[in-house]
């Protein structure tokens, strides 16, 4: 009996984590609706008498559409370079300002770009190997050796997580692609790979 109770509290939790994707999808278009395209349409319908449901988020994509346009005119990037000379002037601007457009920066590159591969390291404690995305390296110039900058992800939410610094033989090659780990990662691991194969071609990856 303590097993099928066992068994049953175990797939309520992985149905949990099956429809999270689902529900924070459902959760941000809710938000999106009231918030933006209500108050949008309430307002468009006291200036003009005319609205329909859905107008809000039209019109907020056309407006996207055009910021995109406009960004890659050439007056758009004066004025982006513009408003970069003027937000690294002022001291708490800046370190917003900055961060956005680093973060801004990383989610426009493709994901092998972000993430040159996916690996194993240990991590915590000897024996539980962590799912990692190597970043890129750094020359440690006491020892001259290179480290690898490891990116360990926390499920299901792959935005939050810790970097560490580690070598080469510290981290074994899973033979995943990137899209196969960051599956495997969004799922808590209820999707990827049913095998560790460092042997295999990587999947997916140009």
């Amino acid at each position: 009996m303590r097993q099928v109770m066992k068994k049953i509290q175990t797939y309520i939790f992985r149905g949990l984590l099956a429809i999270t994707p689902l529900g924070l999808t459902a959760f941000v278009l809710y938000f999106m609706y009231k918030q933006i395209d209500q108050r949008i349409v309430l307002f468009i319908d006291k200036l003009t008498g005319f609205s329909f449901p859905g107008m809000g988020i039209l019109l907020l994509i056309v407006l996207l559409l055009f910021l995109g346009w406009f960004a890659s005119r050439t007056i758009g990037r004066q004025i982006i370079a513009m408003v970069d000379r003027i937000s690294n002037k002022i001291p708490m601007i800046r370190t917003v300002y900055n961060l956005g457009k680093q973060l801004s920066s990383t989610l426009s590159l493709p994901s092998h770009q972000v993430f040159e591969r996916a690996v194993l390291i240990e991590y915590l404690k000897p024996g539980m190997w962590a799912i990692g995305f190597v970043t890129g390296t750094v020359k440690d110039r006491t020892t001259g050796n290179t480290l690898l900058k490891v990116y360990i992800p926390l499920p299901p939410n792959p935005a939050t997580g810790n970097l560490v610094l580690a070598r080469e033989e510290q981290v074994r090659d899973p033979g995943w692609s990137v899209s196969e780990a960051l599956k495997c990662v969004l799922s808590g691991g209820i999707l990827g790979p049913a095998t560790i194969d460092p042997s295999a071609p990587v999947a997916g990856e140009e």
